[in-house]
Formats: structure tokens, sequence, C-alpha cells
């Protein structure tokens, strides 16, 4: 059995680094199982969040919903797609008609092989997270602008990811290639499931397989839960 994890939301707070505890657990985990990571994070990110040790013991990670591959702490895949600038003015509106009134710098994050939109901005602290999340869901606003951009740019593709983002990339470049670098029955963990949620086309094709599941979770105290169980 394979098993994959989804990173911010999933095995962490958002954006915010691993429980202690439940990395040491984690790390026990990878050793002794197939472990994939799957993540719409950067690796730098990635490795700040769950640590080098994790990163570099599960089997491979995923960075950029599968466009930046790591194994054992080396890059063996980059993808080199960048925004077009019309899709790039398209956010840089979305931004100043935002009715969200805080902005703290890096809106339009640029990844290997996608981009991470955020009206509140990378930079945010957790307060102002809260806040912003607290908006969002009144407002729905990043839906709101994910179904925009979709209509607009019908050859790429934006998803609500994590807290605060959208992740945009070409179309059928999200999470769902991973799929086809892990073969056999599999298990996938993530916090974003739902319709336009960027686990779900990776939890999509994990669920065609037979012996397979996909468990959308609510945050990481439900990850550890559910692994236990099973």
């Amino acid at each position: 059995m394979k098993w994959i994890f989804d990173v911010d939301g999933t095995l962490t707070p958002s954006r915010s680094k691993m429980d202690p505890e439940f990395q040491e657990y984690f790390l026990w985990f990878a050793k002794t199982h197939q472990v994939y990571l799957a993540t719409g994070s950067d690796y730098p990110k990635t490795v700040e969040q769950i640590g080098s040790e994790i990163c570099e013991t599960v089997k491979a990670c995923y960075n950029c919903s599968g466009n930046s591959i790591w194994i054992a702490g080396a890059e063996v895949y980059k993808a080199d797609w960048e925004l077009p600038e019309l899709a790039r003015y398209f956010l840089e509106n979305c931004l100043y008609e935002s009715k969200f009134s805080v902005r703290t710098g890096t809106h339009i994050e640029e990844r290997p092989g996608m981009v991470n939109y955020s009206t509140i901005g990378r930079n945010c602290t957790q307060e102002e997270r809260s806040q912003y999340v607290l908006f969002d869901k009144e407002f729905n606003e990043r839906h709101t602008i994910a179904d925009s951009f979709n209509t607009m740019f019908p050859d790429l593709e934006a998803k609500v990811g994590g807290d605060t983002g959208i992740d945009i990339f070409p179309k059928g470049l999200d999470k769902s290639q991973i799929a086809q670098h892990i073969k056999g029955a599999a298990i996938f963990f993530g916090d974003k499931m739902m319709p336009g949620g960027n686990d779900r086309p990776l939890a999509e094709q994990i669920v065609k397989r037979f012996g397979s599941r996909a468990i959308e979770v609510k945050d990481w105290k439900d990850t550890w839960k559910r692994m236990k169980e099973i």
C-alpha cells in the first residue's frame, strides 16, 4: 500500500510547522511505509514546515502540485511554465478590486510550473491570516476568483488551496499528474477535496484504483487519528 499526504493543512497547521510529537510519529511511519508527499508548496517551504529528515525519508516529494519533484533531497524534475501576461493582469485586477483591505506583499508567487495567488499576501501574520479566512468564508472570494479565471482562461486552471491561496497552472498539470508516478493501491490524505479544492484532482484519480481510498481530513490532528485507525 502507498500512502500519499498533502502537507499544508493535512500534516501541519496552515503555513505553520509540524507538531513535534506528530513529526516524530510521522518520521517513524515514513521509515516503515511507502510514503509520498503531494503539496502545492515549493520544496523549501515543505522543509520549513515538516523538516528535512522527513522530506529526505519519504519516497518522493511532489512539490508545486507535481511540477517539481524531489527525491532524497535532490530535485529530479522541474517544469518551466510561466504565467501569461494577460492572466497576470487579471490577478492584479482581482487584487485591486478585493474588498479585503489588508495587503502584506507577495500576492502572485511564482513556483515551478505554477503560480499561487493570495489577496492577503504570503507575508501575513497568523492573526491576519485568520481575518482573511473569516472574510473568505463569508464572501467566498477565492472560489469566485477561481471560477472567473477558469472561464476567461480555458487552457489554464485555478483551484483553491490552503487557507488563503489559489493555485494556478496549465490545465491537466494539477495534482492529478502525480498519480501517474505512484502505481498501485494507495491511500491519499488531504484537506481540500471539495469541488474546486486542489486535492480533489488527485483524489479522483486515486479512488479509481482497486483497494484505494481518498480521505478528506479537517486538520493534522484528524490525519493522525485516521492514520492510527487504518
